[in-house]
């Protein structure tokens, strides 16, 4: 698999896969604490459909360079263009899921659209997630919950995981949370989880609480929001319902029954909406 050596202050390597191909580009950006993996079946439709993939593993995770500073959404957006810069990407479309989501926002906040002609939110972080903001009251977390979960990872790392992952795959049921997708795939999650530094994904806990409002005041490209009303990590009404107020235009696709992890648990309604988008 490829690496870049990105630029800037903080350099590490970048491992990703590049379909290569004529069609137009997709860069497909994971959430956490996942990796490119994560896009594998999503990967494929597009590949399919005749579409260049372009997936990486962000700084700290998968098979990326994990080093000591950097781990920041100026960073990551820097990173990002740094890939896009070597592979002289044109008319691309940034799709990021969850925390990935953040990258697309504050991508185009500091480097504008010039190489891209699209953006696409999946089970986002964006707006904003934090609570405690006092114009922000509806962003569903807080410092604090933040804080004791990084607590809670460093004390036990796989039994947090565990937890979370459970729970990234989950719906509300009757009683307690249904499980979406086979548990033989948590297993496989926690172990790619595993792959990632584990200071990477503590810090990387804390930049959920990220503002993303006035990066998106700069989304100027058609954009799609992807979001499952299930989901019990970042809930459709603190998140994907606010994005048509902040990028007035966006198209919302709400996947009914899909929980947080729905590359997962839903694929195949992912790429379909994915591929329509891009149409």
């Amino acid at each position: 698999m490829p690496t870049l050596t990105t630029a800037g202050s903080n350099p590490t390597e970048l491992s990703y896969s590049d379909t290569q191909g004529i069609g137009r580009p997709v860069v497909l950006i994971h959430g956490w604490p996942a990796s490119q993996q994560s896009w594998q079946a999503i990967s494929a439709a597009l590949q399919e459909a005749g579409h260049r993939v372009i997936v990486y593993d962000r700084r700290g995770f998968g098979d990326s360079g994990q080093p000591a500073e950097g781990y920041d959404y100026d960073t990551f957006a820097a990173d990002l263009d740094d890939l896009l810069t070597a592979l002289d990407l044109v008319d691309a479309v940034l799709v990021g899921f969850s925390m990935g989501g953040g990258e697309v926002a504050r991508y185009v906040a500091n480097y504008g659209t010039a190489r891209i002609t699209g953006a696409v939110f999946v089970s986002a972080i964006t707006p904003c997630l934090d609570a405690s903001l006092p114009d922000n009251p509806e962003g569903g977390f807080t410092p604090e919950a933040a804080a004791g979960m990084q607590a809670g990872l460093r004390d036990d790392p796989e039994g947090f995981l565990t937890g979370f992952l459970t729970n990234f795959h989950s719906v509300p049921g009757d009683g307690e949370p249904r499980l979406m997708v086979p548990r033989e795939q948590i297993w496989a999650a926690i172990e790619v989880a595993k792959k990632a530094s584990l200071d990477a994904l503590v810090i990387c806990i804390g930049l959920w609480l990220t503002d993303f409002r006035a990066d998106l005041a700069a989304m100027s490209v058609p954009t799609l929001v992807i979001h499952g009303d299930g989901d019990q990590i970042v809930p459709f009404p603190v998140s994907g319902r606010r994005m048509p107020h902040f990028v007035p235009d966006a198209e919302v696709h709400v996947i009914s029954g899909g929980p947080h992890g729905v590359l997962a648990s839903h694929p195949d309604e992912v790429a379909a909406a994915l591929l329509v988008f891009l149409a």
